[in-house]
């Protein structure tokens, strides 16, 4: 390799690392993710995190007395959890890919998308190996790296989100509701026959995982049917009109009522740990927990509050329609702006960093509060985590945050983005030249040939000339 070529390449990891190390602006911190201009997504995202955090909190902090009471707000409103992020999360991959489209290549487009998503599948992983290995000390590494945990899901479910918008929308609506309907069968195939082959292990161990809180089947349908209502949401946006919002409000709210009622009919049936195994769905451990009180004993849970039966993924994303409908509503429709709402939004905006922030502190109090004490505990709590986030952004740059490493990730992607771009256009450039020189060379020997032919037709008269001049001189 030649000394240019090492320079060059020294040159541009410079050029990279100084990249790197500038500073990232704090919007650029807070809007990661978020699509530009719907402040009511960032809304739903910052009250379904507040939400997460007071569902964590007190199943740490309850004392005996108390944890019932978690079983049943968790169960109850388990629909601000992981299902409405998932949900959130195509949102984002529709608004990266529709405001590249044209201005950059389409593999640089993918190339940020599979950046972003496998950075929070490479967060879920690292989460894994600490919560696995505490509540299955069973697993051995490395088969604890794997599982299907929030994190882990939502990041898959941006390069699932990807491939899915190059799908039309009705082939989507019908591979979302067949995921559903067939997943529960094929879940409890591999379930039962999981032992009896390597194969049938490996798709068990892949699809379900052992931490089975968002398995593969059916929660990728979110990805296909999501996608739908980004769409919607989007081409609502460039809009921009009142009756464009009004439009995008009265389509989620009729289809967020039929997929809730959806839910509500299929997933009727009540469950618990003796007719649906609860490895399978770790959810029914709040039936368990609801339980643990003398005021009233439930017969069993409804499917429709059970993490991925088919009431549940219905239920679920009719809920997610419903609210975003709602908050879509109040902050850009109705315009609510106050100190309450710019808090929500801005828990929004740092969500990812919330959600693994506020493990930190849950094993300082465990089982040590009652009813009365835990509620200003929680907010306490909920305030601590907002204020630790404001000063790490502002005073610290964000710079460790999850959000601050994935931008970093991208940032990577961008600068090599450039370089594509770069690339390309250098070498358009030189096509561009060399088809320019060769028409130069082709029109000058094409003139070259027009002068020989002349030269030569010239001397062919003049022959003929000379011929026809002896001939008629011969015959004198």
């Amino acid at each position: 390799m030649s000394s240019e070529n090492i320079t060059e390449k020294d040159s541009k990891s410079e050029d990279l690392l100084s990249y790197l190390k500038e500073e990232i602006p704090i919007e650029d911190m807070r809007d990661y993710a978020s699509p530009q201009r719907i402040e009511s997504i960032d809304f739903v995202k910052g009250f379904a995190m507040i939400f997460i955090i007071i569902c964590h909190s007190t199943l740490f902090w309850f004392d005996r007395d108390w944890i019932f009471l978690n079983g049943m707000v968790y169960s109850a409103l388990d629909i601000l959890g992981p299902s409405l992020f998932v949900f959130l999360s195509a949102l984002s991959v529709i608004f990266s890919i529709r405001r590249k489209k044209g201005k950059l290549p389409e593999k640089v487009i993918r190339a940020r998308i599979f950046s972003r998503g496998i950075s929070i599948m490479v967060i879920g992983v690292l989460f894994n190996l600490i919560g696995v290995t505490v509540t299955r000390p069973d697993i051995p590494f490395p088969m604890n790296l794997w599982g299907w945990n929030i994190l882990m899901f939502i990041g898959f479910s941006q390069i699932a989100s990807y491939y899915a918008l190059k799908l039309k929308k009705l082939l989507r609506a019908l591979i979302g509701v067949l995921i559903i309907l067939i997943s529960p069968t094929l879940r409890m195939f591999l379930y039962i026959e999981k032992d009896s082959s390597l194969l049938i292990f490996i798709l068990h161990f892949i699809i379900t995982s052992p931490t089975p809180e968002l398995t593969l089947l059916p929660w990728l349908s979110i990805c296909f049917i999501s996608t739908i209502f980004g769409e919607i949401l989007y081409n609502a946006m460039i809009e921009g009109t009142e009756e464009a919002y009004w439009h995008l409000f009265r389509q989620f709210m009729i289809w967020g009522t039929v997929l809730l009622v959806v839910g509500l009919i299929t997933g009727w049936q009540l469950q618990t740990p003796e007719t649906l195994p609860e490895s399978e769905y770790p959810h029914l451990r709040l039936y368990t927990m609801m339980n643990q009180q003398d005021y009233y004993k439930f017969p069993g849970m409804p499917e429709f509050l059970i993490r991925g039966t088919i009431g549940n993924m219905f239920y679920n994303m009719g809920a997610a329609l419903l609210i975003i409908a709602i908050c879509f509503y109040l902050i850009d429709i109705k315009k609510k702006d106050n100190q309450f709402t710019s808090m929500i939004i801005y828990y929004g905006k740092v969500s990812l960093s919330l959600f693994l922030i506020h493990f930190v502190f849950l094993p300082i109090f465990i089982g040590q509060f009652n009813i009365v004490i835990i509620v200003f505990v929680v907010l306490g709590y909920i305030g601590f985590c907002g204020f630790f986030m404001y000063f790490w952004n502002e005073y610290g740059n964000g710079v460790g945050s999850p959000e601050w490493f994935m931008i970093q990730i991208g940032r990577v992607g961008q600068k090599t983005g450039e370089k594509v771009v770069e690339e390309v256009k250098r070498t358009e450039e030189f096509i561009s030249k060399e088809i320019k020189k060769t028409e130069e060379f082709i029109s000058k020997e094409i003139k070259k040939t027009e002068d020989y032919i002349k030269k030569e037709s010239h001397k062919i008269k003049e022959k003929t000339k000379e011929i026809v001049k002896k001939d008629k001189d011969k015959e004198q």
